[in-house]
């Protein structure tokens, strides 16, 4: 069975665009990637641009499809998919934004579509966002680690290599596909708390849209996203100090901190 191809609402006529993509699933901790990225293409007006049939990509007794009633009384079915979305700022920058549920299926076809994908735009240059759960103070600025090619990127960007190997998702996966294509390719992860449940974790979203932002020059107003993200730490400063265990462990982990 061949892969099915991306479907395109439209066709614009990009110079040099910009891609930005980030999964939902294993790759996206507290919903930060998969939220960074939809409030950039909010931020940025962006329109529709095509989206990949998640008939070949995804089990649909792990990404479930999902029934609503429509106002004719209708009961219809969303079914799971990888949507584009594409935005231009005249004078300035051009992005492509891919957003939805990690594929569990044919994961070498997928990629092979989004390196297709990115030849027929013209893209120069490509950013994968994700996030990560790890021992970290909830109230320290979230850490954003990453990878880049070629390599200097890594120094102008201020990054810190992340030094993880162990199983990869379709993030690490692309991160490798991207540069043997011949793109410039910046991974950034986003490093939450991983003894706090609540989500989404607006904090790991603003963090990986200033990262984004400034490495794209994206002109994206975040004054709503840092309101959540005040709101998120209060909410979880509240929700340790009434926890005296869950508190303990948070000054075992600055002692740490302090001890490095």
């Amino acid at each position: 069975m061949s892969s099915p191809e991306i479907r395109f609402d439209v066709e614009p006529a990009l110079e040099a665009p910009a891609l930005l993509l980030a999964f939902e699933g294993w790759n996206d901790a507290g919903e930060a990637a998969s939220n960074a990225a939809r409030f950039i293409a909010d931020a940025l007006g962006a329109a529709p641009l095509g989206e990949l049939d998640g008939e070949h990509y995804y089990d649909f007794t792990v990404q479930r499809p999902v029934v609503r009633q429509s106002e004719d009384g209708m009961r219809r079915i969303t079914w799971p998919r990888f949507a584009f979305q594409y935005a231009v700022i005249p004078g300035r920058t051009e992005l492509v934004i891919g957003v939805g549920p990690e594929p569990n299926l044919h994961w070498r076809a997928w990629c092979e579509q989004l390196t297709r994908l990115a030849k027929r735009l013209r893209v120069s240059r490509v950013v994968i966002l994700g996030a990560f759960l790890a021992d970290v103070v909830y109230s320290l600025p979230v850490h954003v680690t990453g990878f880049a090619w070629p390599p200097e990127r890594m120094d102008e960007l201020g990054l810190r290599a992340s030094n993880y190997e162990g199983p990869t998702g379709i993030v690490g996966v692309l991160g490798s596909v991207y540069p043997e294509a011949g793109f410039e390719t910046v991974s950034f992860w986003a490093g939450l708390p991983h003894y706090i449940p609540l989500t989404p974790n607006a904090r790991g979203t603003l963090a990986l849209v200033q990262q984004a932002a400034r490495y794209l020059d994206l002109p994206i107003d975040r004054t709503p996203l840092e309101r959540e993200a005040a709101e998120y730490e209060g909410k979880t400063s509240e929700l340790v100090s009434q926890d005296p265990q869950l508190a303990e462990y948070v000054r075992e982990l600055k002692k740490r901190g302090f001890a490095q």
